[in-house]
């Protein structure tokens, strides 16, 4: 891995942990808080991922995880060790993998990003993705149905599409201001 692709995977990881700084708003219903960090996944699929491709958007992820496992309390709240991934919320984390990799492959092989199309990458990886491996996982740990964590994780969809619609404008932003070209492999 070159260097500059290695500087971008580090500066998405510190990202995740500077969105990790923001309190989770903790619901009654549910262990899983609402974070800034999901926003994190979809910049840094939407952004890295357009540039280098997906693997590079996943590995953010998987260093920022990693980083996490070793204890370092980067996850909204002040939470990090290797706990956190048997609790209701583990399965959303390694979802942040998987979707940050959907997206930066999505935009990866996309030609031209509208705005659409942006907000419909970010849905599908940012949301859809991320709630297919946390919601398993969450409803194991709580030890309730599938339907019933489902039913729960619609509590978090309204801010997910704010993030989104966040995600998306930044990354249009920045497509505008810096041009997404691929990078060559040399």
């Amino acid at each position: 891995m070159k260097l500059k692709k290695l500087m971008y995977v580090s500066m998405f990881a510190t990202i995740m942990g500077v969105l990790g700084m923001v309190p989770p708003i903790l619901l009654g219903i549910s262990p899983v808080p609402i974070t800034l960090q999901s926003l994190g996944v979809m910049l840094s699929g939407s952004i890295l991922g357009a540039r280098f491709g997906p693997k590079y958007a996943a590995l953010s992820q998987l260093l920022f995880l990693s980083l996490v496992m070793t204890g370092l309390p980067l996850l909204s709240g002040g939470r990090g060790g290797i706990g956190v991934f048997f609790s209701p919320s583990g399965g959303y984390l390694i979802g942040y993998v998987a979707g940050a990799y959907v997206i930066g492959y999505l935009f990866y092989r996309m030609k031209e990003g509208s705005f659409f199309k942006t907000i419909l990458v970010n849905i599908v990886g940012g949301i859809f993705v991320v709630y297919l491996c946390g919601i398993p996982i969450q409803a194991l740990m709580m030890n309730i149905s599938i339907s019933e964590a489902i039913i729960l994780s619609l509590v978090y969809l309204p801010g997910d599409f704010m993030k989104v619609a966040i995600a998306s404008l930044l990354a249009i932003k920045l497509q505008n201001a810096v041009p997404f070209r691929k990078e060559v492999k040399a």
